[in-house]
């Protein structure tokens, strides 16, 4: 089915826009921009050069994408902004293309991304994540598949938070929040297990237990980070879930977050 384009929208003909989308008043696209098919796109959003875009998105009012990055170092570079499938991205979102020739900044499918965040330059965001009022996450991060923000967090440059984990709202942090797990506070702290997001991805109770036991030899042992991931892969069961608590810890170049 061919698309429902306004007159009053101002779409370069370069722009490649998918079947089925509809497309209101006002809506600016730019030349080097794909847009899938059964997209929304609501008035006044801009679409900008190097975005590419999967199907049936739906983008509301104000929100920028593919915007310039905000950094010193940009000069101008063809840098890429990927949005995947199915995401909702309400008003007055921002996201950011990444910095240098042949970057990309990348947001995966079936995200909801709600009034006011801002995802910039070369972030990695991955599936089904929920992100609250006014979160900013600075450039470089990467952010895990089924993570939770609440309102007003903000991620600062170069940070990672793990798949399942959910941060508080209000939250600023500057080091690795690792999965599954829930952080929050001023400075930000490690608050337990996110025992019931990791039930609705459909992990079991075993494991969960097993997850609580590694968080607690990280959190609440008296050794360093490094003995504290030996003694994880020593005294726990393995599973796919401990697998990436480990692999997580063990790559972490910022550190991760300190122990109530």
């Amino acid at each position: 089915m061919a698309s429902e384009i306004s007159p009053k929208a101002e779409i370069s003909p370069k722009a490649r826009i998918g079947d089925n989308c509809k497309i209101f008043p006002f809506v600016y696209i730019e030349d080097d921009v794909e847009i899938g098919d059964g997209c929304i796109i609501f008035p006044f959003v801009s679409i900008l050069n190097g975005t590419r875009m999967g199907g049936h998105n739906k983008i509301h009012q104000g929100s920028v994408i593919g915007a310039l990055p905000q950094d010193f170092d940009f000069r101008g570079e063809k840098t890429e902004c990927i949005i995947g499938d199915s995401n909702i991205i309400r008003e007055n979102v921002v996201i950011n293309r990444a910095t240098h020739s042949g970057g990309r900044t990348v947001v995966g499918s079936n995200n909801f991304l709600m009034e006011g965040t801002h995802i910039s330059h070369d972030v990695v965001v991955g599936d089904q994540c929920v992100f609250g009022y006014g979160t900013k996450i600075a450039g470089d991060c990467e952010i895990g598949n089924g993570t939770i923000f609440s309102s007003s967090v903000i991620a600062n440059a170069g940070t990672r938070v793990g798949e399942g984990a959910m941060i508080q709202a209000g939250t600023t942090f500057s080091k690795d929040i690792p999965p599954y797990i829930i952080a929050g506070g001023s400075p930000v702290e490690y608050g337990g297990v996110n025992t019931t997001m990791c039930r609705a991805y459909g992990i079991d109770e075993k494991v969960l237990k097993h997850i609580a036991n590694a968080y607690r030899l990280v959190f609440h042992g008296q050794t360093s980070l490094f003995d504290a991931t030996n003694q994880i892969r020593e005294q726990v069961p393995d599973s796919e879930e401990i697998r990436k608590v480990v692999q997580f810890l063990t790559t972490s170049s910022k550190g991760i977050i300190t122990k109530l």
